[in-house]
């Protein structure tokens, strides 16, 4: 069976931002307790889909789960730990805005065993993160930075993005200088992509055209290398042995279990041949609807047909600088891979795809046009 991660979701922010297309809702006074309890029961109702394997990840996301309090997490962790076995080296990663934190929210989140923090900064740039709808300074930034580490956050990402309205190379290459210089262990540096959905699809903002987007991604590349960081995942860089684990689950098709309004699950079952199923499915979206019933969260199962895993596990594995193993495909699809694999040798032909004896991955060039790729992939397959 796959590695198990579990997804918490937590619904609401102070500002809900003009790109953001996530299920985040502004609101003033939190209801925590009620929250807490709608959780622990929601993921009870899941406990006989997942068996006993331990959860090997954590990922609390959202919305803004730093708005939520420490001992909040301290019920929450004491609660899942008595409801399913979860690794000792688990790696438990917190969401965090800069401007909803202080030094001792940091500290009572590593003592609740948050043992990640991934900090959305954005930018460095007022200017930019003004016209991001972004609450905090760039000094803010630093602060909390500074902070997560005086907390005992050894493992820190830092959420930063490039192609901002008006945005220069030379600002753009500035941010990513300042964000290495606070010395992460990771970053997350990508492109701003508008959504659907959001203030910004509704009235675009001006973006700096794609010839500049490619450069400075470019430059920004060679100065991540230079500073250490690996890329792992397109837009995903760690120093060694840092990567993020939770992540790396979800690009490598592993399981999770999502709770929380809105969360998704992907969990694998085995049929009574034996074989590999796989379900999706979702829980309910509105926050006041999924604290009204908890116990009836769960939403669209999908079971996902043969036919259809083997292009799922490339929208997932090929986004990764080392692809997907051809053992991976074989479990996942339970067929095997030199059978349609052949199909894609156009893609190999154009110099987007690599294809041996033990893997499947994305070219550089092929990783700089991945849209495309999978795009002739789903035709082919």
């Amino acid at each position: 069976m796959p590695p198990l991660s579990l997804y918490i979701h937590t619904p609401w922010c102070v500002r809900k931002c003009p790109y953001c297309d996530f299920n985040s809702h502004e609101r003033g006074e939190l209801p925590e307790q009620a929250y807490l309890a709608a959780l622990l029961l929601d993921l009870e109702q899941d406990l006989a889909l997942t068996g006993e394997r331990p959860v090997e990840t954590v990922f609390i996301g959202g919305g803004t789960p730093s708005l939520m309090s420490p001992d909040f997490y301290r019920q929450l962790f004491d609660g899942i730990r008595a409801r399913l076995p979860l690794a000792a080296d688990a790696e438990i990663t917190l969401e965090a805005n800069p401007g909803t934190t202080e030094a001792a929210r940091f500290e009572g989140f590593r003592a609740a065993g948050i043992n990640r923090l991934s900090i959305g900064v954005q930018s460095f740039n007022d200017g930019h993160l003004q016209a991001l709808g972004r609450i905090h300074d760039a000094q803010a930034a630093i602060t909390a930075a500074g902070q997560a580490r005086a907390a005992g956050f050894d493992n820190l990402n830092l959420d930063i993005m490039h192609a901002l309205p008006g945005q220069t190379r030379q600002q753009a290459l500035a941010d990513l200088e300042q964000a290495i210089a606070l010395k992460p262990t990771h970053l997350s540096w990508y492109e701003l992509t508008i959504e659907p959905n959001t203030v910004f699809y509704r009235s675009p903002p001006t973006q700096p055209d794609s010839d500049s987007m490619a450069d400075t991604e470019l430059a920004g590349f060679a100065m991540l290398e230079g500073a250490g960081f690996q890329r792992y995942e397109i837009s995903a860089f760690a120093q060694p042995g840092k990567a993020c684990r939770h992540n790396l689950n979800y690009w490598q098709f592993g399981d999770y279990l999502g709770i929380g309004a809105g969360a998704h699950s992907k969990i694998s079952t085995l049929d009574e041949q034996g074989k590999l199923a796989v379900t999706r499915y979702q829980k309910t979206r509105k926050p006041e609807d999924y604290l009204a019933a908890p116990d009836r969260a769960r939403r669209q199962p999908q079971s996902i047909e043969t036919s259809d895993l083997r292009f799922e596990v490339l929208l997932n594995g090929l986004r990764l600088t080392d692809g997907i193993s051809l053992q991976t495909l074989e479990r996942t699809t339970g067929e095997n891979p030199a059978k349609w694999l052949p199909l894609l040798n156009r893609l190999r032909e154009q110099g987007l795809l690599i294809i041996d004896d033990k893997r499947l991955c994305c070219t550089p060039n092929g990783l700089q046009h991945l849209n495309s790729v999978l795009e002739t992939a789903a035709e082919t397959l």
